[in-house]
């Protein structure tokens, strides 16, 4: 269900309204009575984040402003209040609300509506009629004339862009195999004017991506790789930010057979691929003038009696030797050969975003994700302000050579897997390997999906990297 976002005409009178306040002084501003000011100032000492009165022909919510933390911490504290505001009302069976701005910078303003549209995003697409529960809001309406019809276009497409990235990841393997994800990234692009094509097996198999076609090998469907461009004609630079995602449809662990209570959420391993077709769409259809490329190399991984093995020699897209251990780390192999084709570009950057390992998840829970950098410290700066701001925070690991030690083979040029320690150092050195440009490497494993509702992230996919890649571009624009 998509939220409609919209300029308000007039000043709410009876509407069922949300109103950004600084503080007491501005509630004899909003047509409150004596003792509804009373009530509100009662709740706001109680630190009730959300205030609500209930006229009954309306409902009015107030919101007082925040005064401590930095803007980032501020910002996200709006996104929470904005979706404790759906949360009350969709309750309320309300449908139409309008934001009224009294004193809340832009930034906080906007903070709390992409709170309320995000998190009210559901997935009800295999629910039957009779279970489904449906939010009743379904129109925000922005009264504040310092808010452009662009700047709520923004937010918009935004939104749209993160909706997308999560159905991907929500909907089951059933439905979407590595072909239809193709296919789905082709469709949403249309829109945008950027660029798409698709690689066949039969292309794949031409261009020597083993890492691919090994992992491929148990599944009785086709792999895809797809690349998305887009190259605006007033772009700022020659050299294109080039986006890799990982996009294994379902991962089985192949041969090397996950537990069954491991493999229940294993559609989202895709989340990567995923993020970099909602970055791609948002950055091309908000048209900024930034060149920008994404790589999803897609596959599912099965333990079917043809599939690659433990023990099995792999040659990668560049050449490389891979002595396969363990064919659970099958992320690496494909996104392997999807760095190795991005060197054609001679990027500026390359980053690559992935749901990579349990030993990322383990380490910081989905609170934010893993990243490490070569030959990127000042990009990757720039994309940790981007995290702050977005609250898609990144947590630095060490990228020192000495891991790369834990990846040497006695049969091949390295190993897919390390060792016990150091499991997401190690799968981001291995990656680094296939490099030879500005990269930094980014695993996903754990904020990409949850299994319980966190705020206006929701339950389930949570497409996260969309936000952080278009806000990382824009800042591009500064």
């Amino acid at each position: 269900m998509n939220t409609i976002l919209r300029k308000a005409l007039r000043k709410p009178t009876a509407a069922d309204t949300i109103f950004l306040v600084k503080d007491g002084k501005d509630l004899t501003s909003i047509g409150l009575t004596e003792d509804e000011i009373s009530f509100v100032r009662k709740q706001h000492r109680a630190k009730q984040k959300v205030i609500s009165l209930n006229r009954y022909k309306n409902l009015i919510l107030i919101i007082f402003g925040e005064h401590l933390g930095t803007l980032a911490q501020r910002l996200e504290t709006y996104r929470i209040k904005g979706d404790e505001s759906r949360q009350i009302l969709n309750e309320a069976k309300v449908e139409r609300v309008v934001v009224y701005n009294i004193h809340a910078l832009k930034e906080e303003e906007f903070a709390l509506i992409e709170g309320l549209m995000l998190g009210n995003y559901q997935f009800l697409k295999y629910k039957t009629e009779s279970e489904k529960i449906k939010n009743t809001l379904t129109e925000i309406d922005v009264y504040d004339a310092s808010i452009s019809d662009k700047d709520l276009e923004e937010i918009n497409i935004l939104t749209s862009a993160v909706y997308n990235a999560r159905n991907f990841v929500n909907e089951p393997v059933s439905y979407l195999n590595a072909t239809r994800f193709a296919e789905e990234i082709k469709t949403l692009m249309k829109p945008t004017g950027a660029k798409v094509e698709i690689f066949n097996k039969n292309k794949i198999e031409k261009l020597k991506m083993g890492g691919l076609l090994a992992v491929n090998k148990g599944s009785i469907d086709e792999p895809t790789f797809t690349t998305i461009e887009w190259k605006p004609e007033n772009a700022i630079n020659e050299k294109p930010y080039v986006f890799v995602g990982k996009g294994v449809v379902y991962d089985t662990g192949g041969l090397s057979l996950k537990p069954s209570n491991f493999m229940d959420t294993m559609k989202c391993d895709m989340g990567g691929g995923a993020a970099v077709a909602g970055a791609l769409y948002a950055i091309a259809k908000a048209e900024l003038p930034v060149y920008v490329i994404g790589l999803v190399p897609a596959t599912d991984n099965r333990p079917d009696g043809n599939a690659y093995a433990p023990g099995d020699v792999v040659t990668m897209h560049d050449g490389s030797t891979v002595e396969v251990l363990n064919t659970d780390a099958e992320g690496r192999m494909i996104l392997a050969d999807a760095l190795s084709y991005a060197k054609q570009y001679s990027p500026e950057l390359v980053i690559d975003i992935a749901t990579l390992t349990g030993a990322a998840a383990r380490a910081i829970g989905p609170q934010a994700m893993v990243g490490m950098e070569s030959k990127a410290d000042l990009e990757f700066e720039q994309l940790s302000k981007a995290g702050m701001m977005t609250h898609e925070r990144i947590v630095e690991f060490p990228f020192w050579d000495e891991y790369k030690e834990l990846l040497k083979s006695e049969i091949a040029d390295l190993k897919n897997i390390g060792g016990l320690e150091a499991g997401a150092i190690t799968a981001g050195k291995f990656l680094e390997h296939f490099t030879d440009y500005p990269y930094i490497h980014l695993d996903i494993a754990a904020p990409a999906f949850l299994e319980k509702r966190d705020s206006y992230r929701g339950i389930g996919g949570t497409a996260v990297g969309v936000r952080l890649f278009f806000e990382f571009i824009k800042s591009k624009l500064d």
